[in-house]
């Protein structure tokens, strides 16, 4: 036994001190170190955690360290990542020397890892020298015990920085069991011992304990020594360092080196410097040993401890007698605690000196732990990290919550089997957390069932079910408020409160005590389990089972209750106080994101999201980063125990919660930063990680839900992510198979409602990295099973189009899949990480980062991903994902989509529209003789044009998609998949602007044939007329008789009656519209049944027509008799009837104003009738028809009513138009204006004047005003598109919400039944009334109108100026009428040149007249335009509109026309070529006349709940059989009503339907529905809030 030293020499002590050059000119080699790596900034822990983890271009960078400058970072990047080659740091590049630093005879620049470690040390703040630690201990590195600084010769003890070490270990027994320990280290009871280096020693100390510490097949490299890259490097400023490791057993006798766990304290340098640092390790070691050749110098502080020599023989210093002597007669050392190594290796030496320590554990039985080390180092004034206020504070408050936790105690056994009072953490839970426990989970459940309705009875209104579900889950909400604030949140909120530092160590302290509490508490419940397992007490087992399950605590839970406490909260009203005090909550979370602290984000307990507090925490943190969140979120999915947690950590330097005794429950998220300079380049400002419970978990196995878990789970995270990362585990193919199962079902979902996450396969235990033929084969097995997974998964979701796993993602196995070899590198707990992993890892790292790198897509930010979050939970909480999707980014990306799409349509149809205004223009002013021959040659050519036309301006619709599409933005992912509808639709629309531009175009053709004919017979007979005056004339100027005004009169009156009654007979042709019509009506109704054409046959189109339309039920007796068995089961034929009869009257009505329309147009524009008419007619009918499944033999009398209807009219225009334009009664009326021209010209009168003011005010004047009247209708649609309110305008769900919204703010019945029952007529009529308030508004529609005006006018007078002068006034006309043909329709007949001789005619005073006479029409046209302001006028002014622009608005609007089968809604889908319907908002089948049978009462149900119901319909479709709503796309497949659980699901439509709820029963002959005690209690606020949710407003 060694004895005590302390008898010796003291004098050398101090004095080789001084000698050492410990002066204070050498206070400055800290600075200079740091200088010299660029970290003086950061000295006093300033470097911080959250800085080192920030995803920056050192993140990127590969390769060693250029230079000095990037040694720290190319350090602390492979530290955090758990790379055992961390320490080596040396350049690649020579390094410039500095000062200070270098011997005279050193050439060398590098530094030792050592004073890079203790420069880190110095630079970083508590928390990152914890997370240092924590990874130094994972590589197996020695870690500071005693931090030295070379400046101020002062150590701190890194008590903190040790505080969260966790090691397992196995224990060895008296009886030769192996117990597994799980302790702190900071609370490891076991023995320490020092070794230290006295003088000179030819041994490397720190070499032969890692000797020491290794076995045969396991190297250990704990301690940097000489022999290491870097080691020989003269030390600084790490002298004095103490650093310490610790051998722990793992219970295989063939590989433990010692059978006793052991802490190894290494003093860096001389130890005769360093008498603090001695002192404090021969007080708390149980032994040290020195290295030292020749023991010279004083060890007066070596006491208190056993002593052991070792030293080498063949040391150049080693002299066998003088040591002997001093350790003998100076030291009082036996021989047998001298260790001299002799002539060996270094194996045989290790073995001699582990006998040595083996002996030290074996025979002293000193124990320690490092806080009576922390006790030890304040007595000897070693300051201890832990010594701080913030530490302190948070220290104190955690622990009032742990001592909480302690004295919750519940009658047990002890280990012995003594009855005792024992912690109880369930209890706990229950007392102080007791928000998130059973009720909560009693919540969740109902949240579900309210999606599902698994428990719903088919005999029942669903709403009601509905009803009793919300008002149970609002009875567990109240029993939540009524539960007292817990005094342990009280506490944590307090502690959280805190600042920001005092924050974080609150934080910190909470998650280790309670991490200890708990592992205590686990290990004595896992060690009764074990017991009961022996005795075979199978309900003891049960219980314990429970209670392992539910021991965990961390602040998590506390996090948990958090949310709990805001959710209760904000289910109080708003004013109230408890509500008002909990608004702080949810910032203090979102700090702790930004602080990089994980959040929970599903509850894995309850499985369920707190929706309410999640919202309101990324909402905090968008504010709290000034809404700079992009975000690229990032997740992990794979079976459970398969180290995904692992890998986030390694990858990101994070320390996921995970609770002590089991593996995630749920999913957490993390944020990591993302540099400023990096951020632009990335495209996002934080990287979103996301850890997830593993799937398979055994302790849900047992349950027959866990598949839907794990696929509810999968969902969510995959849809939420950006990227996600497939761990799988290469051992476990079955595991394998059913997470790829789930994953794929997953990512096809995803494909379906347009997110598309990148998919990264990491096959995790590779053995052979090498094998890259076995990866290929790996990879192509992967591919098919992947592909078969895809098969299965698309069958049950009923998706079978999708065969292969890339039709539902791109996915390359051989650039997304990556192998990474096994975590450990030999045997825990003394293996270090395995390097080829973390190198694996950090390769994995780069590439995803550089994976969106390259992409240059914008990013969601935390509002988006919340929204993300939401429809993606809610929608997986039905049975049927895909159908069920609803998402307001969604939403809106296709309403930007559609905003666009309707732009570019309003674009060609605006185009279209002005081709057309221009083409019918030219064909109103064709004459011939033409370059295009006849009429009906131009009519060719102008088709062919628009044929050119049309395909522009659809081609044109088509760039803008393919533009549309080729955005680099998120949003445009998420409507990929209407692309399709889009085209479909683009086609639609020019096939249905053809259609209309070639039946216009016709009716223009058709209206210039019809007036040709008539002023052909004016022409002609003008022609005669001016003849035979002319000869007249002549005939008395040959006489040169003086003749008198009277005498002039009478010879031309006598001229005038002969010349009339020779033209008495010359008529206009009758036409009998009657029979056109009919053959018109033959032509359109050849193809149909035998019946029709028996029923034509003796059809007579006078008496058709007359009286009301009456729907007969026997026009349905073609259908099948299944379809007429069911009607009278369902409902009574006069039901049906009645239906088929609103449906025609609606396209009666719609046919009436049409013709009503065209008579307007031809009293208006004196215009005759075309048979074009009536074909428009037939058309427009056989469209709706069709579209309302109307019987063929019912659309054919409906056909023979309208026709005879509008026949009728027509035949009565059109004999008006006779008798108004008979050519002798127009002659008649314009004989004064001949003979005025007469007497003028005998009397050589200049004509210009006169004839001037009859061009203007004849035919100048009404081309103007048509063609103001014209551009007008557009005009106006252009101006109601524009402004505040212009929006309505753009999409159909903007019309939607405007209609709905102002009808619920005029409360009116009557509207609501138009709407609802004649929804066209009521929009039409909803644009029409607002076009008229708009331009009633500050005289809009004068503005327009003079803004035309001057248009017009403009290019008159541009016109007038380019004609060639002229002498002759006809030719001027011609030139006039032929500037201006594309633009005015000038009518033309004899009368405007009548006896106009060049001769007599002033061209120049003509023109002047003409100028100011159309100066003086457009003053008079805008004094009228100012006049007509009333409502009253504008309503007559649009009526008169060629292009009426509420119809423009309505028809661009309108949509497909569909509306849903259940409760009549619209369809709201954008485009007309769309493949699937769907509305923003349906209501209750009420609405749509639907009543229960036998009690004839209104139907309450929404087909939103109905869908995810079992509750059955029957319809015509399903032919009176009983068909479940949840399988409602196999009748309607075109249809897609998403499902929506939600308490406020057309909160709008029930609100309406109780208000009115008797009318409508009176209105539809039924009994008022029974309204929901829920729905009673609705506002007016209530249903608005409700329809800006719908249409995401």
């Amino acid at each position: 036994m060694a004895l005590s030293g302390s008898a010796l020499d003291t004098s050398q002590w101090s004095l080789n001190f001084m000698d050492h050059g410990r002066t204070s000119a050498a206070r400055l080699l800290l600075p200079e170190l740091l200088s010299a790596i660029h970290l003086r900034d950061l000295q006093g822990g300033k470097l911080t955690l959250s800085s080192v983890l920030e995803i920056n271009s050192n993140t990127l960078s590969d390769g060693p360290p250029q230079d000095l400058q990037q040694l720290a970072r190319n350090f602390l990047k492979k530290l955090i990542m758990s790379n055992t080659d961390a320490r080596n740091i040396k350049c690649t590049q020579e390094q410039t020397k500095y000062c200070g630093f270098t011997d005279d005879d050193d050439n060398s620049d590098s530094i030792n890892p050592l004073d890079l470690i203790i420069a880190l040390f110095h630079c970083a703040d508590p928390f990152l020298q914890q997370e240092m630690v924590s990874k130094m201990s994972l590589c197996q590195f020695a870690v500071p015990l005693l931090l030295p600084n070379c400046d101020t010769q002062q150590s701190t003890l890194m008590l903190w920085a040790m505080r969260d070490l966790v090691k397992n270990y196995r224990l060895y027994s008296s009886s030769g069991d192996v117990t597994l320990v799980e302790d702190r280290v900071v609370e490891m009871e076991i023995p320490m011992v020092s070794f230290i280096r006295v003088g000179e020693s030819s041994l490397s100390k720190s070499q032969s304990l890692n000797d020491l510490l290794s076995n045969s097949s396991q190297s250990n490299k704990a301690f940097i020594h000489r022999h290491m890259e870097c080691g020989d490097v003269p030390r600084k400023i790490s002298d004095g360092l103490v650093e310490i490791s610790w051998y722990l057993p793992c219970g295989n006798g063939n590989i433990d080196m010692l059978k006793k766990p052991v802490a190894l304290a290494n003093l860096r340098g001389d130890s005769r410097l360093f008498e603090a640092q001695v002192s404090f390790l021969c007080q708390t070691s149980a032994a040290v040993f020195i290295f030292s050749d020749d023991l010279e110098g004083g060890l007066s502080h070596l006491t208190n401890t056993q002593l052991f020599l070792v030293t080498n023989s063949q040391g150049a210093k080693y002299n066998m007698e003088k040591l002997k002597k001093i350790w003998t007669k100076k030291y009082n050392l036996e021989e047998k605690c001298v260790l001299v190594r002799k002539k060996e290796n270094d194996s045989e030496f290790a073995k001699r000196f582990r006998s040595y320590v083996k002996s030290v554990l074996e025979h002293n039985h000193q124990q320690t732990n490092m806080l009576d080390l922390a006790v030890t180092a304040q007595q000897m004034g070693i300051s201890v990290d832990e010594d701080c206020v913030e530490c302190n504070n948070g220290r104190g408050c955690a622990e009032e919550i742990s001592q909480m936790v302690k004295e919750c105690k519940n009658v047990g056994a002890n280990a012995e089997g003594e009855i005792e009072m024992i912690m109880d953490v369930v209890a706990f839970k229950k007392q102080q957390l007791p928000l998130h426990g059973t009720t909560w989970k009693e919540i969740s459940q109902l949240e579900k069932e309210r999606y599902r309705m698994r428990n719903a009875n088919r005999e029942q209104d669903i709403e009601h079910y509905k009803s009793s579900l919300s008002k149970k889950e609002q009875y567990l909400r109240n029993k939540q408020q009524q539960t007292a604030g817990s005094n342990a949140m009280d506490k944590f909120i307090v502690g959280i409160s805190k600042p920001n530092t005092e924050r974080l160590y609150f934080l910190r302290w909470l998650k280790i005590q309670l991490d200890t509490l708990t592992r205590h508490h686990l290990s004595s419940l896992r060690q009764k389990y074990k017991d009961c397992c022996d005795e075979n007490t199978q309900e003891l087992i049960k219980k314990l089972d429970e209670q392992i399950s539910n021991c965990s605590l961390g602040p998590e839970h506390f996090f948990r209750e958090l949310g709990q406490i805001y959710e209760c909260a904000c289910s109080l009203p708003p004013d109230e106080p408890a509500r008002q005090q909990v608004q702080h909550l949810p910032a203090l979370c979102a700090q702790m994101l930004l602080d990089g602290l994980p959040v929970e984000l599903v509850d894995g307990d309850a499985s369920n999201i707190p929706m309410r507090w999640i919202s309101a925490v990324l909402t905090e943190l968008h504010n709290l980063v000034e809404t700079k969140s992009r975000i690229m979120v990032l997740t992990v999915l794979g079976v459970q125990s398969t180290g995904k947690s692992t890998l986030l950590n390694t990858m990101f330097g994070v320390q996921f919660a995970v609770s002590s005794g089991r593996c995630t429950r749920g999913a957490f998220m993390l944020l990591m930063k993302v540099s400023e300079k990096l951020s632009p380049e990335l495209n996002y400002d934080f990287i979103l990680v996301i850890d997830t419970e593993g799937l398979r978990s055994p302790e849900l196995a047992a349950l027959d839900t866990s598949y839907e878990h794990d696929n509810e789970l999968a969902t969510l995270v995959i849809g939420l992510s950006d990227i996600t990362i497939i761990n799988v585990a290469m051992e476990n193919s079955q595991e394998m198979k059913d997470v790829l199962q789930i994953v794929v079902h997953a990512f096809l979902r995803m494909k379906e409602v347009g997110k598309k996450p990148r998919c990264i396969f990491v096959h995790q235990n590779v053995s052979d990295m090498s094998g890259s033929d076995k990866n290929m084969r790996d990879r192509n097995k992967l591919v098919q099973q992947l592909n078969e997974m895809t098969q299965a998964a698309a069958k049950m979701e009923k998706k079978k189009a999708n065969t292969n796993f890339n039709d539902v993602m791109a996915y390359d196995p051989d650039k997304d899949s990556y192998y990474i070899p096994g975590l450990w590198h030999g045997t825990p707990p003394m293996t270090p990480v395995n390097p080829g992993y973390s190198e694996a890892v950090y390769e994995l790292k780069k590439s995803l980062i550089l994976l969106f790198k390259s992409e240059k897509e914008a990013n969601n930010d935390a509002t988006e991903f919340l929204e993300w979050t939401k429809s993606l939970w809610k929608s997986v909480k039905y049975e049927n994902f895909i159908f069920n999707f609803r998402n307001s980014l969604v939403a809106d990306a296709y309403s930007d989509l559609c905003t666009h799409y309707n732009s570019w349509e309003w674009t060609f149809q605006s185009e279209m529209n002005k081709w057309l205004i221009t083409k019918t223009t030219e064909i109103h002013n064709f004459r011939e003789p033409s370059p295009y021959g006849s009429i009906t040659q131009f009519q060719t050519a102008i088709k062919k044009d628009t044929a050119v036309k049309l395909n522009e301006a659809h081609q044109e619709i088509l760039n803008c998609l393919k533009q549309y599409f080729q955005q680099k933005d998120n949003k445009i992912c998420l409507v990929e998949k209407n692309r399709q509808d889009f085209i479909n639709s683009a086609l639609s629309f020019k096939t249905e602007i053809e259609r209309s531009l070639r039946q216009r175009l016709e009716q223009a053709v058709e209206i210039k044939k019809g007036k040709e004919k008539l002023t052909g017979i004016k022409n002609k007979l003008t022609g005669e007329i001016e003849t035979k005056v002319l000869e007249l004339i002549r005939h008395f100027k040959e006489r040169n008789t003086d003749l008198s005004e009277d005498d002039l009169k009478l010879e031309f009156n006598k001229m005038w009656d002969e010349m009339m009654s020779e033209l008495s007979n010359v008529k206009l042709q009758q036409t009998d519209v009657y029979q056109n019509s009919l053959h018109l009506l033959k032509e359109n109704l050849r193809a149909k049944s035998g019946r029709v054409s028996e029923i034509l046959r003796k059809v007579d189109l006078t008496t058709s027509g007359q009286g009301e339309f009456i729907v007969q039920a026997s026009w349905f007796s073609s259908w099948t008799d299944t379809a007429k068995q069911w009607l009278s089961v369902l409902f009574d034929k006069t039901h049906f009837i009645e239906e088929k009869q609103k449906i025609c009257n609606v396209i009666r009505a719609t046919c009436c104003t049409l013709v009503e329309d065209h008579m307007k147009i031809m009293e208006r524009q004196n215009i005759d009738y075309s048979d074009t008419y009536i074909k428009e007619l037939l058309n427009y009918i056989m469209i709706q028809t069709n579209a309302q499944h109307i019987a063929e033999e019912c659309e054919a009398n409906l056909k023979f009513h309208v026709i005879g209807l509008a026949a009728k009219d027509f035949q009565k225009a059109h004999n008006e138009y006779i008798d108004c334009n008979n050519p002798w009664e127009c002659m008649e009326k314009s004989k004064n204006d001949f003979l005025d021209s007469f007497l003028a010209v005998f009397r050589g009168k200049d004509q210009g004047l006169k004839k001037a003011k009859q061009f203007a005010h004849t035919r100048v004047e009404p081309a103007v005003q048509g063609y103001v009247s014209k551009h007008l209708g557009l005009a106006i649609a252009n101006e109601m598109k524009t402004g505040d309110e212009g929006v309505i305008y753009n999409t159909r769900t903007n019309l939607q919400f405007a209609v709905l919204k102002q009808l619920l703010e005029e409360h009116s019945f009557k509207k609501y039944k138009k709407y609802t029952t004649s929804y066209e007529a009521f929009v039409k009529d909803w644009i029409k009334q607002q076009v008229i308030q708009r331009l009633s508004a500050n005289g809009q529609l004068a503005r327009l109108e003079k803004q035309l005006l001057g248009d017009i006018v403009l290019n008159i007078h541009h016109a007038i100026t380019k004609m060639t002068k002229t002498s002759d006034i006809k030719e001027f006309i011609q030139q006039f009428c032929s500037a201006l043909q594309a633009e005015l329709v000038i009518t033309k007949d004899g009368s405007d040149t009548f006896l106009i001789p060049s001769e007599s005619a002033d061209t120049d005073s003509f023109i002047a007249c003409l100028k100011e006479l159309i100066k003086d029409m457009a003053e008079a046209l805008v004094k009228g335009y100012e006049m007509r302001s009333s409502s009253e006028d504008i309503t007559e002014r649009i009526e008169q509109l060629p292009l009426k622009p509420h119809a423009l608005l309505f028809s661009s609007l309108c949509g497909c026309g569909h509306q849903c089968p259940f409760c009549n809604t619209p369809c709201e889908a954008g485009g007309q070529g769309h493949t699937r319907h769907f509305a923003n908002m349906d209501r209750p089948q009420a609405f749509g006349h639907r009543v229960w049978h036998g009690s004839n009462k209104l139907v309450t149900d929404i087909c939103t709940t109905s869908v995810f119901s079992d509750i059955r319909f029957r319809s015509l479709e399903t032919n009176g059989q009983w068909h479940p709503y949840n399988e409602y796309r196999e009748i309607y497949p075109d249809w897609n009503i998403a499902g929506d659980a939600s308490v406020e699901a057309s909160d709008y439509w029930k609100y309406v339907l109780t208000k009115f709820n008797t009318e409508l029963a009176n209105a539809y002959n039924a009994e008022p529905a029974d309204i929901p005690d829920e729905w009673k209690k609705l506002t007016k606020q209530n249903a608005l809030t409700s329809l800006k949710m719908a249409f995401h407003k």
